[in-house]
């Protein structure tokens, strides 16, 4: 009994996509101390971040219940299947933001006091799609504060230094958050919901997508060379836009059959290579 809550509670959402955020959090951190930064502080981090990705889900989840519950390819998640009660999502949200921002004030002062903007970011995503294509670069900003967070979280400052980083993490999310809206355009269309596939059709929304990762790309080189990296990092960069270009040649116009993994599988690999080749090239 107990076992399944928590399962229900860590599909509602979704633990695994963690993978697209955490990485660059770390990311953040590494090149904010110059190495590995104390381990108190990284556990904080950790913290904060499950605490706001887990609290973002949870309010994703309750302000799109209805929709999701007109919507056949999400009428199964936990709470229009009542394997979450609304209560029970409300409950679990609050834990987790209230998490967030106990893990901010043992990081430092201005963490904690960016806080509430961080939240109110990553509650407005929700709304986004409502009124605007531009939801893509709401969600995106809203994860490029893992960088931003976890930069300041070290320093106890803001930098300059960080904003191609998180511009990169911007352009990044929001290509493959495109990709992810094409299984929804017939639905969006019908229901008068906003997305740059239903706005502009498949065919051109795979091409924005491309271009906002070679955008993704080009603030990457941007990063390495504000940062000095070495031949570690260049050789990461280019695993990364590799793996862009093999992302983009399983979705196709007539075709996305194969989503689930240019989703998913990619992403997460484009993330952990991008902290690994990062963390490499500092250490040695």
């Amino acid at each position: 009994m107990i076992k399944a809550r928590i399962v229900n509670y860590l599909t509602m959402i979704k633990f695994s996509h963690s993978v697209f955020a955490l990485p660059f959090a770390f990311t953040g951190a590494i090149l904010a101390a110059g190495g590995i930064p104390p381990l108190k502080q990284l556990f904080w981090i950790s913290i904060a971040m499950v605490g706001a990705r887990s609290g973002a889900m949870g309010m994703n989840r309750l302000i799109d219940r209805s929709i999701d519950a007109r919507n056949p390819r999400t009428t199964r998640r936990e709470i229009p299947a009542g394997k979450i009660s609304v209560s029970d999502a409300i409950v679990f949200t609050l834990l987790s933001f209230a998490a967030m921002l106990f893990a901010a004030s043992q990081l430092n002062r201005l963490c904690l006091w960016l806080s509430p903007l961080a939240i109110a970011i990553l509650t407005a995503y929700s709304y986004m799609k409502r009124f605007t294509w531009l939801s893509h670069f709401v969600l995106g900003v809203a994860i490029a504060g893992a960088p931003l967070g976890a930069w300041i979280a070290v320093t106890g400052a803001f930098s300059s230094a960080v904003i191609p980083l998180c511009l990169a993490v911007v352009f990044w999310l929001a290509g493959f958050d495109v990709l992810y809206a094409l299984q929804d355009v017939d639905f969006d269309c019908r229901t008068g919901l906003h997305s740059i596939p239903q706005r502009f059709g498949v065919a051109r929304a795979i091409m924005l997508s491309r271009f906002f990762h070679f955008i993704t790309c080009v603030l990457l080189v941007a990063n390495g060379l504000i940062f000095g990296m070495n031949d570690a990092y260049w050789i990461g960069m280019l695993a990364v836009g590799a793996l862009l270009v093999y992302e983009h040649s399983l979705v196709k116009p007539d075709d996305i059959s194969k989503l689930d993994m240019a989703f998913f599988n990619m992403n997460g690999y484009i993330s952990v290579t991008i902290l690994f080749f990062t963390f490499l090239d500092i250490l040695i």
